[in-house]
């Protein structure tokens, strides 16, 4: 904090940095990590900041949008926020969204096609390279092939 003083030329910012130096030095006692006081933390528990990080998805979306929430509507929007967040968000909508029978079977039927189409492709064999004869009887399978492209041309 020191060095950050130091650099500033602002007053305005400088008063900042002293009254923000002031606040923690009277705060100093009351800030600590959680964890410290804690028995039986749960494992991965964060320290400090955890929630200050997460809290900036919800109010990256809420504020300086030239949006206004109702109560209502605020507390949905950190609902969703917080299922993407979590992973949750799916399962949440599903619990209360009842299907019939007839889109319950689509459903099932698109999971089956989605996953026929993560298989894995077969290898690629390549070109195989050869001539088609020309002047071969109309009435052999080389004849008829050479019809049809004659056609298509």
């Amino acid at each position: 904090m020191d060095t950050h003083e130091s650099t500033l030329t602002d007053k305005k910012a400088l008063k900042k940095i002293k009254e923000f130096r002031s606040y923690i030095l009277k705060n100093w006692d009351r800030i600590f990590d959680w964890r410290d006081r804690v028995k039986n933390v749960p494992e991965g528990a964060r320290g400090l900041g955890a929630m200050e990080s997460n809290q900036r998805h919800i109010s990256f979306r809420m504020k300086k949008r030239g949006m206004h929430w109702s109560e209502l509507g605020a507390e949905a929007m950190v609902k969703i926020k917080q299922g993407i967040l979590n992973g949750t968000l799916r399962e949440a909508y599903l619990k209360h969204r009842s299907r019939s029978e007839r889109k319950q079977r689509n459903l099932k039927q698109s999971i089956r096609m989605s996953q026929l189409l993560k298989q894995p492709v077969r290898p690629s064999v390549g070109v195989k390279h050869g001539s088609v004869a020309l002047h071969s009887s109309s009435s052999s399978a080389m004849g008829h092939l050479s019809k049809i492209l004659e056609l298509s041309f």
